[in-house]
């Protein structure tokens, strides 16, 4: 058996699934392909079956979306290494190798993530993860290579292994055990920053998430739902705000929500300013999605102590004010104040 399983969620996909799986195929040969499909009604599957009999199938009955998608299409995987691959992805020549060689020289390193470049523009990185994923201290998460709208060229700058806050979950490689230590993807969240909370859980515990931009991949995004789409808008207002409950240490919990509700506040008089008003009633929805939720039962409970410990590791600003306020565009920018 493959001591790496790469792992790819599959929802109608076929067309990407035409298009990248050929790259997949030919530079994963250190791996066992899976493909997790998540109740298509197109012909994924007979395709699938067709043109790459040796890809082994893991079908569920209906769409679960990405967290419960992938939390019950991993359930029963026997590798070491789980790498979570979107659809939409062409991978490079030996794109696993530096990522296992990482993960292989230090137990401590949970999770890591490849390089994103974006596949229309193969000198920019891509919005979904860049090099890396931090997050400032009331939990707005940006990139090494991507700061909001900002998106970086790729010119070496981020080109040293370093540790990052989370990594993205359209090339995410994990030690199979902490996954399922953990308790996977948290459901509630259907998509959109659920594994900036699975790494937050995973650095509460003591462990830490690594950029390898060693490895690289290029990344179409914008699959499931683009950016300014009032249900992305929803999925990320109300999942930041059950992340930041779930995550934060007991004595920051109850101020840093409440400066996050009221950036929110601001975020939709803007976007009503702008006239759009269905992102406006998007956050609005999400408050009140987070208010009617239950928090969930963690398969582990999590020590005040290494809630503080993992907070404390957050950038001390607000990147919206960096951003907005000091023209802070780029990562290197902020170098004196990381």
């Amino acid at each position: 058996m493959n001591q790496v399983a790469v792992a790819i969620l599959n929802w109608n996909g076929l067309l990407h699934l035409k298009q990248f799986l050929p790259s997949v195929v030919a530079y994963s040969q250190e791996a066992t392909v899976y493909v997790i499909d998540n109740g298509s009604s197109d012909a994924s599957i007979s395709w699938l079956e067709e043109h790459y009999p040796t890809i082994k199938i893991v079908g569920l009955k209906q769409n679960h979306g990405f967290c419960e998608g992938y939390n019950l299409g991993l359930a029963n995987l026997k590798e070491e290494y789980f790498i979570l691959l979107n659809s939409d992805i062409e991978v490079t020549p030996h794109w696993i190798s530096p990522l296992l060689d990482l993960m292989e020289t230090d137990a401590a390193i949970a999770a890591c993530q490849p390089k994103l470049l974006d596949y229309k523009d193969k000198h920019s990185f891509e919005y979904a993860g860049a090099a890396g994923g931090f997050l400032d201290y009331i939990g707005t998460p940006f990139c090494k290579g991507r700061i909001f709208q900002t998106l970086e060229k790729d010119k070496g700058q981020y080109d040293t292994a370093s540790p990052i806050h989370w990594a993205s979950g359209a090339a995410l490689m994990m030690r199979a055990n902490l996954f399922k230590k953990v308790g996977g993807f948290d459901k509630r969240f259907f998509a959109h920053m659920e594994e900036i909370d699975l790494c937050w859980r995973l650095r509460i515990q003591g462990f830490q998430v690594f950029s390898c931009p060693q490895s690289k991949v290029y990344h179409l995004g914008g699959g499931t739902l683009q950016v300014g789409n009032p249900r992305k808008t929803f999925l990320n207002v109300r999942n930041n705000l059950l992340m930041l409950s779930k995550n934060l240490p007991r004595n920051k919990r109850l101020g840093i929500l409440l400066q996050k509700l009221i950036v929110d506040g601001v975020a939709g008089v803007y976007f009503l300013l702008q006239g759009k008003w269905k992102d406006t009633l998007a956050i609005i929805k999400g408050h009140w999605a987070f208010y009617l939720s239950r928090t969930p039962t963690n398969s582990i409970i999590s020590s005040e102590n290494g809630k503080l410990k993992a907070y404390k590791s957050h950038l001390p600003y607000s990147i919206i004010k960096k951003y907005y306020m000091g023209k802070i565009q780029y990562y290197t920018q902020l170098k004196g104040d990381v």
